[in-house]
């Protein structure tokens, strides 16, 4: 096996890796395609291996009621679950603590995905892992390939089930082992049918639904895709350790070589056929070199469209810098492990005939990776390429009129130094004189002056100096060769020193690019107002790219805001163009594909979750954007402050959540408190209505009105007061569920009947289907639903009317309970807004009450694992139909005597 001597910086990380990790436990986890294939199997049979020399402990191993899986169970010691009451359930989740104080060697935590129970320490399976794991303990672990957070989707979209619970992929990633267990989608149907993945019942709807044939082997692919590429991670990572330097071709891969010639274009074009025919992952590197840095603007522009092509064509683009090319290009693809690398053939002109074509330099030194060239056609562009390349050159002799007059000066100053030597010193030391101008001019002035000044130098030397004097002719046939090998070596040192003095000055540039960087980073950590983040990034656009900059960013309709952030600046954005980059979160403007004749450069602010406003630049006041480092540049400033405004943005939302929960709770502590002191007068005040109608003298027929309304009265408030207490103690959790076996018709017949006083003549139909089962629920709560919903439908409808009340078995889960009106409905699109707190459906008008009812209902059906929705019915009337879970009724025994 090849080896190199390891690189210092990578030896260091490696050491720093082996000490961070030293002490931690190991994560081996059991990956499967999906349920059934053998995991949790798998999971205990390797533990029992090793609990021949460690102790083991079953933290979490879920069986499923599974016969095989339950009797590998036997023989390892398994840790009591802890109880925790949400909701009035008692739920069993793992114990965490418990596992610490133990410490085992070894703990198997099944369903690495798995979402704790609210009141647990962590909210996610996982995290209770990472902290095992940091506590020095060895975990085994399961999971679906649908439970990998950027699989989840896909999976979503082929089985048409979303699961919710998911671990990050970095999780999965930093395993230190993961098994992949396999099975074959006929062994697993075969596995439903025996009902050793599901019971009969639920086996059969699972191979109707997410367990179809097509399904399993999607899945199957996909679990086998994603558990190579952690293989192909941990090949790259074992080459880094152990610096192995040649490519090791376990997969396909491609690199492609984005040069300054035409055929670049082809280069990316052909590498995406590729690598989507061959459905791989890609990438694309542009090396820029000393001599590249040279080219004219039209080569640079190009360069940067053919790197977007890349980009936008999925490749992972990189820029690096280095004198050699080939190298770069080589160290690349051996340090991530791409085996095919794809370069243009553009035709070497008759100036070049004599150098190696690029593909065969790599070729030569690194015999490890594949060649592949691509044609660049014909065009009238490549064809100009043969003559010579006259652009690049001019590009490069480019300098300002005022370099060519200063370099001649002090050619001139050099003649006037060198006459009063002319009689002292031999001509060669002359020579040498006028060398050292063309240095000072090559340092000072670049390529263009100094090539000028060597010819000037020469032609002086050889006017003024070379006998005879003051002419061009030469009376020794030897200056003639002195004269050429002056002007060649003083081409060679312009051409040399320029190089060096131009690597230096993009040394300086990277360096400054990473203090920007750094300090951008540095101020954008403590911006806490998006105002602050716009002068950041006007200041640092300023700073680096020379160009005016504004900030806009979007409302909560996604729209842009017409007022700029920035205040200082004077610049004027076209809000359309900025609005279409913003939606497409595409870039606009000058220099792109989109709207390129518009004067500005729209970039938009690319977060983790969503696009967060637009980058505006003056783009043509900048010549440092030509660059393809400079736009990679500008793209990096782009996502920083993206993520900066992210995160001053959920910053604003926790501030403005935990304003709100101390505010519920505040109220909630005040409604409470008012609500108990009015209870006491009221139920006071009925009994002495009451009272009044059980007097020894008569009351007349107006004082009977009156004590009666005084009644009703007394009761709407008492019943509004109870409204309160409920919210404020299902608000704050106190409540208890005393869920009991009932039938609903007995909590409907008692709502009715308390509510009768206030029927007011309204007809109550009540129609329930005779196989209607016995539902598990708390008879209070539940006719207090019923009564909020006949009081809602008693406000809303005229006396007289009519209110049905039903049920049926809508699934073999749930039971769907309604209660009908024919009253005008709800108001249209407030359909979900009547359930929260404080909502009523008419804000003004004469109908009483504060429009906590209808949230009550919620709150318990809710708690209960049901749902409740409103809707008007299309031939009127408001209709609320809520579900109960149906569970498991115990069985009844009737005996006949």
């Amino acid at each position: 096996m090849p080896e190199s001597r390891p690189d210092p910086d990578q030896l260091l990380a490696q050491i720093q890796s082996q000490e961070i990790q030293s002490g931690r436990g190991k994560l081996k986890i059991f990956f499967g395609a999906n349920a059934g294939v053998g995991k949790t199997y798998a999971m205990l049979s390797a533990a029992h291996e090793q609990s021949k020399n460690k102790r083991v402990i079953a933290g979490v191993v879920e069986t499923h009621g599974r016969k095989d899986t339950i009797a590998m169970l036997d023989g390892i010691e398994v840790l009591p679950l802890k109880e925790i009451d949400y909701r009035g359930k008692k739920l069993k989740e793992f114990n965490l603590d418990q596992a610490l104080i133990e410490k085992p060697d070894l703990i198997l935590m099944d369903e690495l995905a798995h979402s704790n129970a609210a009141g647990s320490r962590h909210p996610k399976r996982w995290q209770d892992v990472e902290e095992l794991l940091a506590a020095g303990i060895d975990v085994y672990s399961t999971i679906n390939v649908q439970h990998i957070e950027t699989l989840n989707d896909i999976v979503g979209g082929i089985t048409g089930v979303r699961v919710w619970e998911t671990v990050p992929d970095h999780i999965f990633d930093s395993a230190d082992e993961v098994v992949l267990v396999d099975l074959p989608p006929d062994e697993l149907l075969q596995r439903l049918k025996d009902g050793k993945v599901y019971l009969p019942q639920q086996a059969e709807r699972a191979t109707q639904n997410f367990f179809r044939k097509g399904n399993l082997i999607a899945l199957r692919e996909l679990a086998l895709r994603r558990s190579a590429d952690r293989l192909d991670g941990e090949i790259i990572k074992y080459r880094k350790d152990n610096s192995v330097s040649n490519v090791w071709k376990t997969r396909e891969s491609i690199l492609a070589c984005i040069g300054p010639g035409d055929e670049a274009e082809n280069v990316i074009r052909s590498a995406a056929r590729v690598a989507a025919q061959l459905q791989i992952p890609w990438h694309a590197i542009y090396v820029e070199t000393p001599k590249l840095q040279n080219l004219s603007q039209k080569s640079r522009e190009r360069i940067l469209k053919t790197i977007s092509m890349a980009e936008e064509m999925g490749a992972k683009v990189v820029t690096v810098g280095g004198n050699d090319a080939v190298e770069s290009i080589i160290s690349y693809a051996r340090e991530h492990n791409l085996s095919r690398v794809i370069v243009g053939t553009g035709a070497l002109s008759r100036w070049q005939i004599w150098r190696r074509a690029f593909s065969e330099s790599i070729s030569r030194r690194a015999p490890d990776l594949d060649i592949l060239k691509i044609a660049q056609g014909t065009n009238s562009t490549s064809i100009a390429r043969d003559s010579f390349d006259i652009e690049s050159w001019m590009w490069q002799l480019k300098a300002p009129w005022q370099s060519y007059a200063l370099s001649l000066l002090i050619c001139g100053i050099a003649g006037v130094v060198a006459t009063p030597l002319n009689s002292i010193v031999e001509l060669p030391n002359i020579a040498m004189l006028f060398l050292l101008a063309v240095v000072l001019v090559s340092v000072k002035y670049g390529l263009g002056p100094s090539f000028m000044a060597s010819a000037v130098n020469v032609l002086v030397f050889d006017f003024f100096f070379v006998p005879p004097r003051f002419s061009f002719s030469v009376s020794d046939a030897q200056y003639v060769f002195t004269f050429a090998v002056m002007l060649v070596v003083g081409l060679i040192t312009a051409k040399l020193t320029t190089g060096l003095t131009y690597q230096a000055k993009v040394a300086n540039r990277r360096e400054q690019r990473v203090k920007s960087l750094y300090e951008m980073s540095r101020d954008l950590s403590g911006a806490l107002m998006p105002e602050q983040v716009a002068e950041i990034s006007q200041h640092f656009v300023e700073i680096e790219f020379k160009a005016k900059s504004i900030l806009l960013l979007a409302d909560d309709d996604n729209q842009l805001s017409e007022i700029i952030i920035n205040k200082k600046s004077n610049l004027q954005a076209d809000l359309s163009i900025a609005q279409w980059a913003f939606d497409k979160s595409k870039e606009a403007g000058n220099g792109t594909d989109s709207l390129p004749g518009a004067p500005l450069l729209y970039i938009p602010l690319r977060a983790p979750m969503r696009t967060r406003g637009i980058l505006v630049i003056d783009a043509p006041s900048s010549t440092r954007l030509k660059s393809p480092e400079q736009r990679r540049l500008l793209d990096t400033f782009a996502r920083l402050l993206a993520i900066s405004l992210e995160r001053i943005h959920y910053v604003s939302v926790a501030q403005s959540s935990t304003v709100q929960i101390e505010s519920e709770r505040l109220r909630n502590s005040l409604l409470s408190a008012i609500s108990h002191d009015l209870r006491t007068p009221l139920t006071a005040l009925v009994g002495l209505t009451d009272a009044l109608e059980m007097l020894d003298a008569p009351l007349t027929s107006e004082q009977k009105e009156i004590a009666v309304l005084l009644r009703e009265k007394a009761l709407k408030m008492s019943s509004q007061v109870s409204n309160l207490l409920d919210m404020a103690r299902l608000q704050s959790g106190a409540v208890q569920l005393n869920k009991q076996w009932f039938l609903i018709e007995e909590a409907i017949g008692a709502a009715i009947k308390s509510v009768e006083s206030a029927s007011e003549g309204r007809h109550i139909t009540v129609t329930l289907p005779p196989d209607l089962p016995l539902l598990n629920f708390d008879a209070v709560l539940i006719e207090r639903v019923f009564i909020n919903l006949l009081e809602n439908a008693y406000k809303y409808t005229p006396k007289n009317s009519s209110v049905s009340i039903g049920a049926s078995v809508s699934s073999p889960q749930s039971v769907e309970i309604w209660v009908q009106d024919d009253g005008p409905g709800l108001p249209k699109g407030k359909e979900e807004d009547i359930f929260r707190k404080f909502e009523r459906g008419n804000k003004e008008g004469a109908i009483s009450g504060v429009g906590l009812g209808l949230t009550i209902c919620r709150a318990i059906i809710e708690a209960h694992g049901g749902k409740i929705t409103g809707k008007t019915m299309a031939g009127g009337g408001a209709r609320f139909t809520f579900s109960l879970p149906r569970g498991n009724p115990p069985k009844i025994d009737i005996e006949d005597q």
